[in-house]
């Protein structure tokens, strides 16, 4: 929240913060990471890897496509940033081991691809936030030489043509100290091997104080013991005192750590700001700047290994995440490990044909959609969010819950592959709720926190769809009753924006049209949760308070406005959160047909829609601006809205115009912040050829598919084949379509449809086909009958 109450908007952090820096060429034969598509440097002979410049090699297998760096830039002059890390992880695991460029401001991942010098490698980051982000805790750097202890005194340049990053895997060359670094990661754990190319004196600086969203002011508790020659032990507490999360609710949490050196310890030593200590034993402290090192002499070439557990419950935990997690010091089995889960996860949605360049941008934004949610209990299956630890046995909790931007297609995405990971995650809102440290349920949850940014029910959006989508891995009747608490109040169990407001007047005042259209949308989802488990009353109620859209559209102006609680109209640029009424206004995925109706029929939507992408031409589709803003998630059902009003020609054309124009491979290839999955999630679909406009809806509207082939394995083990014969760059437009064999003249499919298995072809051409598609009678539905649960989909109690 703001100052004044409001959701604090991660773009109105952005303007208010300053412009972003300059981009500037990339060491060593100026790559620019300036226009779009241009990837880092090529990769060093002999390095275990392909060139990473798009196109320059072909890849065997789908795991090779994977490009961490993809999306890894923090500043560029338009805000148009991805801001991932480009380090090692594992899917949906809670160690995400990566390089740091930066501390502090609005670098919410820790690292820009355009920056030449590192301070460090941290065992937490956070993929694709706006603002200043947090985690970025227990950082080791190598060091030769005279110790160095500030953060900033002791970065080493690189030269970003010996940086390499795979899934699973990164390893640079830190010029400065002569050391190359390699990182690796399990679930819970992570390991580094340092290869020192000179003999002396060689260190390992582990910085206990440092996160991401730093300000230069903020403390953090620290305690850590000497356990043997070779184990060191310790805690990180973070509060809000100057540093992390910075747009909305930051959590306090602390970060416990088990660390092993492959060589004993001779000597540790601990810092507190200017003050060294040589030969300590243990350190307690709360300073911006304090850690430890260790010392030990190296010879030319010597391999160098330290391996931590982590955890957010205790240092036990971490001591058995570590255990849980490596058994010795084979540092290439782990990375081999590693890279064989992302291979089968890889597997999970397969295509065939298209370009190399393609390839690299559908599976790298496949990868980026198996980050978040992330595992946040112990192997024990302990955790430590609101009152204490607590064991959960039938789920994985989990943490990062960008609700706002996941549930529109992140969350659609992992309901036909991971049903498991939807199940863990409504089981975590539901613990959080009941554990009293959340209200309602959580909108942007962070490490155990609602964070309350940005707007809407997000939680109650991907209950409901799960629900009807037959992920019945949790317990309906708590789960319903915590979503009824949000929309239907009392308000005293009620987190719903501008609560009073929007059942008094009918909409919102705060942020009035943003918040109107998501109540709307959500009321609507619940009224189908509500509907298919006999809640009848609850629904009709719901549906009503669904329309409640119209309330904010000014039939004088002809489009939607904010409303002040006297019921004037606000101005035309006013009442929106990270968008405009322009953008915002058609966010009304539940009632499209109800939408064309007050715009006056197909013909007066059509062209409206039409025009807002005819005036977005291709350089503008990498950069926020005021027409179709791909950077940010109000507008990511517009493409697809054509299907409902009998223009499916114009779906096809223009969901094609973005995959081409707002992706890209690289640095730049993400036109927007990643938000924890979501920007990525829409290409994977969109490619595909299929996406939720109302994902509660359980319905998929037809688009324009990328490839020639494209296999979704579900969870339930079966296997859903989108084919498109003669597809092409200039053959975008289908001109029939079967489904299993038979004739579909719609341009629809349901979710069920999609996991009984089966095939879809779309057949191409350059021409559109208006007559497919377009038949009012063959308009998707508002919404379909729930889905079969399928039989140990989900842990957790089922309904």
């Amino acid at each position: 929240m703001d100052g004044n109450g409001a959701p604090f908007s991660r773009r109105g952090f952005l303007i208010a913060g300053g412009g972003a820096a300059a981009l500037v060429s990339l060491a060593n034969g100026g790559s620019a990471v300036a226009a779009a598509g241009e990837s880092a440097a090529p990769v060093p002979p002999g390095a275990a890897t392909v060139a990473r410049a798009a196109g320059t090699a072909r890849r065997a297998t789908a795991v090779d496509f994977m490009n961490p760096l993809t999306g890894a830039l923090t500043t560029a002059p338009d805000t148009a940033c991805g801001k991932t890390f480009p380090g090692a992880v594992t899917p949906f695991g809670l160690v995400q081991l990566s390089p740091d460029t930066v501390s502090g401001g609005d670098n919410g991942s820790g690292y820009s691809a355009e920056m030449t010098t590192i301070e460090g490698f941290s065992f937490l980051h956070l993929g694709g936030v706006g603002c200043y982000g947090d985690l970025g805790n227990l950082q080791v750097m190598p060091q030769t030489g005279g110790l160095v202890v500030g953060r900033e005194a002791a970065k080493s340049s690189f030269r970003k043509e010996t940086e390499v990053a795979e899934a699973g895997y990164y390893s640079v060359e830190l010029d400065r100290y002569r050391v190359r670094t390699e990182l690796t990661a399990a679930e819970r754990a992570g390991i580094l091997r340092f290869t020192f190319h000179e003999a002396g004196t060689g260190r390992l600086k582990v910085d206990l104080a440092r996160r991401i969203g730093f300000d230069g002011s903020h403390t953090v508790a620290q305690e850590l013991r000497l356990v043997d020659r070779h184990t060191v032990e310790g805690s990180m507490r973070a509060d809000r005192s100057g540093g992390g999360w910075i747009c909305g609710n930051g959590p306090s949490y602390t970060v416990y750590f088990s660390m092993r050196f492959e060589l004993p310890i001779t000597s540790l030593g601990i810092w507190d700001g200017d003050k060294i200590t040589h030969g300590a034993q243990e350190q307690s402290s709360a300073s911006d700047s304090a850690g430890f090192f260790v010392e030990f002499p190296v010879k030319a070439g010597q391999r160098v290994q330290a391996k931590a557990g982590i955890s957010f419950t205790s240092v036990e935990g971490a001591r058995g995440n570590l255990t849980d997690s490596f058994d010795g010091w084979d540092f290439d089995q782990v990375r081999a490990k590693t890279r064989s889960a992302w291979s089968k996860a890889a597997e999970k949605v397969k295509a065939v044909g298209g370009t190399d360049k393609q390839r690299e941008i559908f599976y790298s934004a496949l990868y980026h959609t198996m980050i978040d949610p992330r595992m946040s209990s112990d192997a024990d299956g302990s955790s430590r969010f609101g009152e204490g630890p607590v064991r959960h046995d039938d789920f994985t909790m989990r943490t990062v819950f960008s609700g706002w931007d996941v549930f529109r297609t992140q969350f659609p995405l992992l309901s036909i592959i991971d049903e498991q990971v939807v199940s863990d995650q409504i089981n975590t809102l539901i613990a959080l709720t009941d554990s009293g440290t959340i209200k309602g349920l959580a909108r942007w949850e962070l490490l155990g926190t609602d964070t309350d940014t940005m707007v809407g029910d997000p939680a109650v959006n991907i209950i409901a769809e799960a629900y009807l989508k037959g992920v019945r891995g949790f317990d309906v009747e708590k789960a319903y009753g915590h979503c009824r608490d949000v929309a239907l109040g009392p308000a005293e169990r009620s987190n719903r924006n501008d609560f009073l407001n929007w059942t008094k007047l009918g909409y919102c005042v705060d942020t009035s049209l943003s918040k109107t259209l998501e109540n709307a949308y959500s009321d609507f989802a619940l009224a189908r949760f509500a509907e298919a488990t006999g809640y009848h009353e609850d629904s009709a109620a719901l549906d009503r308070t669904a329309q409640n859209y119209r309330n904010v559209f000014n039939n004088d102006v002809g489009w939607f406005r904010g409303r002040n609680a006297d019921g004037s109209w606000m101005g035309d640029q006013d009442g929106c959160i990270e968008s405009n009424p322009e953008q915002q206004g058609w966010f009304v995925p539940h009632d499209v047909e109800g939408l064309v109706e007050l715009l006056g029929g197909r013909q007066n939507f059509n062209s409206r829609l039409a025009e807002i992408f005819e005036q977005t031409p291709p350089e503008d589709m990498m950069r926020w601006n005021d027409k179709y803003n791909h950077s940010n998630e109000p507008v990511h059902q517009m493409a697809f809205m054509f299907v409902y009003s009998g223009a499916p020609w114009l779906t096809q054309k223009w969901s094609r115009y973005i995959c081409e124009h707002a992706y890209s491979t690289g640095p730049a290839g993400l036109a927007g912040n990643d938000d924890c999955g979501q920007m990525s999630a829409w290409y994977v679909m969109a490619a595909s050829g299929f996406y939720p406009v109302s994902p509660a809806s359980t319905v998929y509207a037809l688009g324009s598919p990328l490839f020639s082939e494209v296999t979704y394995t579900t969870s339930r083990g079966t296997r859903f084949t989108v084919e498109a014969p003669h597809n092409s760059a200039t053959n975008l437009y289908v001109q029939s379509a079967k489904l299993n064999g038979r004739p579909l003249h719609r341009a629809w499919i349901t979710h069920e449809e999609i996991v009984a298995g089966g095939r879809l072809t779309l057949v191409m051409g350059a021409r559109p086909n208006k007559s497919w598609g377009s038949d009012p009678r063959e308009a998707p539905p508002v919404s379909v009958a729930p889905v079969r649960p399928h039989p140990g989909s989900g842990s957790g109690h089922h309904g």
